[in-house]
């Protein structure tokens, strides 16, 4: 008697234990998002390169979805990581900018405000283990790092490999055309808020961050987590550790961005061997297109014009693959529009994580359209430098009320009436077509001027 009623305990906690499993799975699935630094919509095989082998992006975009019009909020690095985070525009919080500066600098004093509300943030009261590997640059005061944000744990750089220069060493003509070396350089890297090296050794960096990133997901396997994998590459100066140091046809920026397909390999590859696959969420993505100007040291934008520092397309359309296996629908080619702004509200969505009600939230719900059950919620998009509103899309055409080239000392060029493109077949924004559709750019001047009357300008934190 005595053996069956243990035996009937022991049943008893099995199937409770496995009743809580599919819980666990349905409402808190973990979430990894992996973001390039400056690398082009047209970088990876998957997007069309001929000669940058990308193997494991491939495969990632062939088990899930690959997004082709897939945008930042912002043409460079601080503000576009800012709207990531929290899901809003960054002219909202103060992040967008200064007449001198588009990103923080390494004398800047200011950061991202501890108001804002991150998406690390934001899935801690929902029981995750939170960590940011690799580039932060949303402040570099003490009080502005990731572990002043909501992560538990950050591994990685301030700010931009190029922030910190060896004076006296460098030559003045800067490395954009040279190859670049270590000694040049002093970058200093950091474990939650204390110096763990300097100078470090930058052709290490993404096979260290990348062990830092699978040791998280081990340590972690137990309990949702939230792994903020931010790559310091393609960003210039570049460096591939030794095993990738002359693998690609391409050169050193080819063997950069193989080192970052053979990272993702290995994120991807421990996911599925610890058994997460089925309950994690990845994706990856851009902060901003390709620094032309840096010429054999820059990416490419595929058809896209221009890149880095502007709002034409190259600037601001970026790679984006999502994956989570048995959730998302294997080799899906997905032409909606879609933001890194949504990620927030997608990844507090996929946790069961209520969005802040006291502030405006730019991000849409990517989960239906991510899943298979509906179209996507975004229908127009906005084009911001610094904190000018530049250019409108919505649906297949684009209004440009301003434009200026990446990183051009030419100065803004104001457009009345605005340029029209229509870029499903136009996607090099060659064929200027306003006066073909005066009713599409009356349209999108009213969503223009609409947009900016929800706009409160914050005073730059920079």
């Amino acid at each position: 008697m005595m053996i069956k009623t243990f035996r009937g305990y022991l049943l008893a906690v099995l199937f409770a234990f496995l009743l809580a499993m599919p819980a666990y799975a349905a409402t808190q699935p973990n979430i990894v998002i992996i973001l390039a630094d400056d690398l082009g919509y047209g970088d990876l095989s998957c997007y069309g390169h001929p000669s940058i082998r990308t193997p494991n992006l491939d495969r990632m975009a062939a088990e899930g979805m690959r997004f082709t019009d897939f945008y930042v909020a912002a043409c460079v690095c601080t503000p576009s990581r800012t709207a990531l985070m929290t899901g809003r525009l960054p002219i909202r919080s103060g992040m967008a900018g200064s007449k001198t500066n588009s990103v923080l600098m390494a004398y800047s004093q200011g950061g991202l405000p501890t108001s804002e509300i991150t998406i690390a943030a934001a899935l801690k009261p929902k029981g995750y283990t939170t960590a940011c590997i690799g580039k932060w640059h949303l402040g570099h005061e003490p009080e502005y790092l990731p572990t002043h944000h909501g992560f538990d744990y950050f591994y990685g750089l301030r700010y931009s490999n190029d922030m910190e220069p060896t004076k006296g060493i460098m030559p003045k003509n800067g490395s954009a055309s040279l190859e670049p070396k270590l000694e040049w350089w002093k970058a200093t890297l950091l474990r939650n808020d204390k110096i763990i090296e300097q100078p470090t050794d930058l052709s290490t960096l993404t096979p260290r961050y990348t062990k830092e990133a699978i040791q998280f997901i081990k340590q972690n396997k137990k309990k949702p987590f939230f792994l903020y994998f931010a790559h310091t590459y393609p960003h210039v100066p570049l460096f591939a550790s030794k095993d990738f140091k002359k693998h690609s046809t391409r050169g050193l920026y080819g063997d950069v961005v193989e080192e970052l397909d053979w990272s993702v390999g290995q994120v991807l590859d421990t996911l599925r061997k610890e058994g997460l696959a089925e309950n994690t969420f990845v994706f990856f993505t851009s902060d901003n297109g390709p620094w032309l100007i840096k010429n054999l040291a820059g990416g490419s934008a595929g058809p896209l014009k221009d890149g880095k520092g502007s709002t034409w397309e190259g600037g601001m359309r970026e790679p984006g693959i999502a994956w989570w296996p048995g959730k998302i629908k294997a080799n899906v080619l997905n032409h909606e529009l879609a933001c890194t702004m949504d990620l927030f509200s997608t990844c507090l969505s996929l946790a069961g994580a209520t969005p802040p009600s006291d502030r405006v939230i730019d991000g849409v719900d990517m989960t239906s359209m991510l899943l298979g059950k509906g179209h996507g919620q975004r229908n127009v998009m906005f084009y911001y430098f610094r904190d000018e509103l530049f250019a409108v899309r919505k649906g297949s055409f684009k209004a440009h009320f301003n434009t200026r080239s990446g990183y051009s000392r030419e100065p803004m060029e104001n457009h009345n009436p605005p340029l029209l493109f229509q870029l499903e077949n136009d996607p090099g924004e060659k064929f200027n077509v306003a006066a073909e559709h005066p009713d599409v750019v009356a349209d999108l001047q009213r969503e223009f001027e609409q947009h900016q009357k929800t706009v409160v300008p914050v005073k730059a934190q920079y």
